[in-house]
């Protein structure tokens, strides 16, 4: 079997938030690995952890306690890098260097063209404006934004379109990870196959994913899918890479793709999904 290379680690990973005298332990002493070129999924059931998992792994937020480790060097050619600890700045830095994220909501800035918003995101890590506003261009003609829509503010934009235009921004610094926190929440049903496929097509191009969903049909883009009970890990499934829709009749591996989905229900129901 081949081995994976690990891109970052989870050690006793716990999160508490405080009300007063009153504690809520979101996460409990969590262990994980990511590994590169995965498109890991976590689910579990409301308030199970898996934002708080996500916002942890990807420095948007610190653990209370435990250690987060990343193995993918940096400006000094260091391999590992321990993040939790980071100050503040020191914590922006390495987000801009190495992490994207999209969220459910885009968050897009309504004063700036699209284009403008993925390139000010860009802007903070690279300096040469022309090569990144062609890569910007690319990456968008890759999401099938066209060149008219470019320059239209967001809200001249379809929802299915600004989050494709959300997910370009997410990695339009070649983040070593990619997280999502439920992307297609906000969507329709063919917004949201829409931006699927375009994770998927990333993730077929060795980009890093992390999402959190709470749908089947988001989950079977995963290759591992991981279940949180309670803060905690409660089991995971390895299902291969994903193999097309179990429902398209003209996917020529739709056996596959039956089994695959059967395979994961299954799991999920033994968690009580």
């Amino acid at each position: 079997m081949e081995t994976k290379e690990t891109i970052l680690t989870a050690k006793d990973l716990s999160k508490t938030f405080s009300n007063g005298s009153v504690q809520q332990h979101v996460l409990k002493n969590l262990n994980l690995s990511v590994y590169k070129g995965d498109f890991t999924v976590i689910m579990g059931n409301s308030g199970s952890g898996k934002s708080t998992l996500l916002y942890a792994l990807s420095g948007m937020d610190r653990p209370s306690l435990g250690t987060i480790t990343y193995y993918t060097g940096d400006a000094n050619g260091d391999k590992e890098t321990e993040i939790s600890q980071f100050s503040n700045d020191k914590l922006a830095v390495f987000r801009r260097n190495h992490v994207g994220f999209v969220f459910q909501q885009n968050y897009l800035n309504d004063s700036m063209s699209a284009l403008d918003n993925i390139m000010v995101c860009g802007l903070l890590k690279s300096e040469n404006r022309k090569e990144l506003a062609d890569r910007a261009k690319s990456l968008l003609e890759s999401v099938e934004i066209t060149e008219s829509d470019w320059n239209k503010f967001p809200s001249m934009l379809s929802g299915g379109q600004q989050q494709r235009v959300a997910v370009v921004r997410g990695v339009i610094n070649k983040p070593e990870v990619l997280y999502a926190d439920e992307p297609t929440g906000a969507l329709n049903s063919q917004n949201t196959e829409n931006v699927l496929n375009i994770l998927t097509d990333l993730n077929n191009e060795g980009q890093s994913i992390v999402m959190v969903t709470h749908t089947i049909m988001a989950a079977e883009r995963g290759n591992r899918i991981i279940y949180l009970t309670d803060g905690m890990i409660a089991d995971e499934i390895d299902l291969g890479p994903y193999v097309g829709g179990y429902k398209d009749e003209t996917n020529p591996r739709i056996e596959e793709a039956k089994e695959r989905h059967a395979r994961l229900k299954a799991f999920l129901q033994n968690m009580g999904w």
